[in-house]
């Protein structure tokens, strides 16, 4: 078909009466529902009534003030304490925004536990983004020095996720 034919088969506006109430029913639905969008047909009459929805705005959390982390000192054998995890070479970061998730569900034991041994690509966590479950491979081979998250918390980009050494 092409555009033309499309415009010939459509009832002119002057023709077509308008059903104010239906379309106020169907305002009010889309509102109960959710849905942006709602059409009926009768015939040969159309009515498509779409609502766009409402931006969503995110707001970055405002993070409390830290106190200055004190400089590192040695320790009593003569060594330098370990830098924060969130500085340490090993530390894996979260690729998005989401709720990170410990294992594939609430029933099933976690991924990995502090202490664990992880070879490049396995599976540490799982950040649930827009309702799609993303996996998190490990990048390095060693052992989970620290998980500085925990099960169902939201996440932010570039967080800190873990530590493997």
């Amino acid at each position: 078909m092409t555009v033309t034919k499309l415009k010939e088969r459509k009832p002119p506006m002057s023709s077509m009466k308008i059903d104010h109430e239906a379309i106020k029913n169907l305002a009010a639905l889309l509102n109960e529902t959710g849905l942006t969008e709602i059409e009926i047909a009768e015939g040969d009459k159309r009515v498509r009534v779409t609502k766009t929805p409402a931006p969503v705005q995110a707001y970055a959390p405002v993070a409390a003030p830290q106190a200055a982390a004190p400089a590192a000192a040695p320790a009593a054998s003569g060594k330098v304490v370990a830098t924060a995890p969130e500085n340490h070479p090993g530390v894996v970061k979260s690729p998005m925004v989401g709720t990170a998730y410990m294992g594939p569900d609430p029933a099933s034991p976690k991924f990995i536990t502090k202490g664990a041994t992880v070879k490049v690509g396995d599976t540490l966590l799982i950040i649930e983004a827009m309702k799609v479950m993303n996996p998190i491979p490990a990048p390095d081979a060693g052992v989970i020095e620290a998980v500085l998250i925990s099960d169902g918390q939201p996440v932010e980009y570039g967080e800190a996720l873990l530590v493997i050494k």
